[in-house]
């Protein structure tokens, strides 16, 4: 598997990993046809489990190897990795203003311009604007291993990153796809949007990928700014919707956000 990939070039490993993540999106999404309704503790700890691989991968896949592949280049590693962070954390909130969406709470806030888009769209909006630095942060991640002192060792980072993205992708499909078809929507309907949202990973992953391998500089602050892109993402969004529940079942977010981080954990370790 690994000599293969690295028999392709960068942009062909990101289409391959971000396949694999966008597929894990649509096999979620297809649970629709088995079930109309999903618990609210069950979306719950499923939004914590997304938040806990999204936090894990920022540091052990994205912020450690910035900082190493800063204080290679010479530059202030510090500086590098807190500006990538940062410039990641203010894109994800210049697109939530602007793109119109609406989150899957009970309330079902609006955000962004003003649209007179469906409901059904803007639900389907909400999970692909944080579907950006998951494809991003897989890209980079590909990306990365072109110019790697060992190429077999990074290209087994970058897959642990598209494994991770891709177990986390697949209860976030049935997030988006079951609780549309509460919305009325028939499963056909409610499946092929749900499925869609995960579209924009490979676009964002072989972005992220072209960009850092033809210009090797920008490296350590694409794998900063996927980071902190990921980060606002679980902050703003997906942690305060799983906590909108009675205080007495709020653990089920949090058991979550531990298994997630535990099994990305494990993956970067174990194949990084």
């Amino acid at each position: 598997m690994t000599n293969w990939l690295l028999s392709l070039e960068a942009w062909q490993q990101a289409l391959v990993g971000t396949g694999f993540t966008y597929f894990m999106t649509a096999l979620g999404a297809g649970l629709v046809f088995f079930f109309k309704e999903i618990k609210k503790d069950v979306l719950n700890m499923m939004l914590g489990f997304a938040s806990g691989v999204m936090i894990a991968a920022s540091f052990w896949s994205l912020l450690d190897p910035a900082i190493k592949q800063a204080e290679e280049n010479g530059s202030i590693a510090w500086l590098v990795v807190s500006f990538g962070f940062g410039l990641g954390g203010l894109f994800l909130y210049v697109a939530d203003k602007t793109l119109p969406h609406m989150h899957f709470g009970p309330n079902h806030e609006k955000e962004g311009l003003p649209s007179h888009l469906k409901r059904t769209i803007l639900l389907v909006f909400s999970i692909t604007l944080h579907n950006i630095p998951e494809g991003l942060a897989v890209g980079v991640a590909f990306g990365a291993a072109n110019s790697a002192d060992d190429p077999q060792k990074a290209v087994l980072a970058a897959i642990s990153v598209a494994l991770g993205i891709g177990i986390q992708n697949f209860p976030e499909g049935a997030a988006v796809s079951i609780p549309l078809r509460q919305e009325n929507l028939s499963r056909k309907k409610a499946f092929l949007y749900g499925q869609a949202s995960g579209i924009v990973e490979p676009i964002a992953g072989i972005i992220g990928a072209v960009l850092v391998t033809k210009v090797t500089m920008l490296l350590p602050y694409a794998l900063a700014f996927a980071a902190g892109a990921m980060i606002y993402v679980v902050v703003e969004e997906l942690i305060p919707e799983a906590q909108q529940t009675v205080t007495s079942k709020r653990h089920f977010a949090v058991f979550g956000v531990m298994l997630g981080f535990i099994i990305m954990m494990i993956l970067d370790v174990a194949l990084g």
